[in-house]
């Protein structure tokens, strides 16, 4: 991991991201950073965020500054990658987790690719480093008719599967997917993350799972 650390940060260094927060409590056990990132090419029908489908620069940030945007905050115990499509920028996520993970934070990371697409061939270049850095993986595309309309559920849709490859994480599949989250910045755009429905977020008559919605907009 050393050699690949050092030819990775020589290669990428920076992130395509599309939002950032710190101490979120409905994107995986217990209070953690998220990191979406920028980039899908999957375009899942019913989508909870295509903002994040163009590869187009958003935000574009160092390595070095999400690590330490992540550890600056002691309440994170941990790190959620989503998107967007995480493994499209699987090298520099890898070396991400790395540091965090020499920190004492655990990983994880939301997947529209399934677990045998990341191990296979065709894989997004780096898919296995980043996978190795892992502590539990949500894996497989958002497919509608097969949409979980639960809030306790950890999936969107029933053909996704929940990875967990440290067993100290096997009980905690149960985060708060029952809550959504507004983060407020301090330039006023806002961040909602979680499950939404109650409070009438959306276009939708019924409540929607949403682990991966994001909405950032001026107040």
């Amino acid at each position: 991991m050393r050699k690949f650390y050092r030819e990775a940060l020589g290669i990428m260094a920076i992130l395509n991201i599309m939002g950032y927060v710190n101490r979120s409590e409905v994107n995986g056990p217990g209070k953690r950073a998220v990191v979406w990132v920028q980039g899908c090419l999957r375009e899942c029908p019913g989508c909870f965020n295509p903002a994040s489908w163009p590869f187009e620069p958003n935000q574009i940030v160092s390595i070095d500054e999400v690590v330490e945007r992540i550890l600056a905050d002691p309440e994170n115990e941990g790190v959620t990658f989503s998107g967007g499509e995480p493994f499209w920028q699987a090298p520099a996520l890898a070396i991400v987790a790395y540091r965090v993970k020499a920190a004492g934070l655990n990983t994880m990371s939301f997947s529209g690719f399934t677990l045998r697409e990341l191990q296979g061939p065709d894989a997004p270049p780096g898919s296995q480093h980043l996978l190795d850095q892992l502590d539990i993986l949500v894996d497989g595309p958002f497919v509608e008719s097969l949409a979980v309309h639960d809030p306790t559920s950890p999936v969107s849709s029933r053909n996704q599967r929940v990875r967990v490859f440290d067993p100290g994480l096997r009980d905690r599949i149960h985060w708060a997917s029952d809550q959504i989250e507004v983060h407020i910045f301090k330039d006023g755009s806002r961040l909602v993350t979680g499950y939404h429905g109650q409070l009438g977020l959306g276009d939708t008559d019924g409540p929607q799972p949403n682990a991966r919605l994001e909405h950032r907009e001026n107040l």
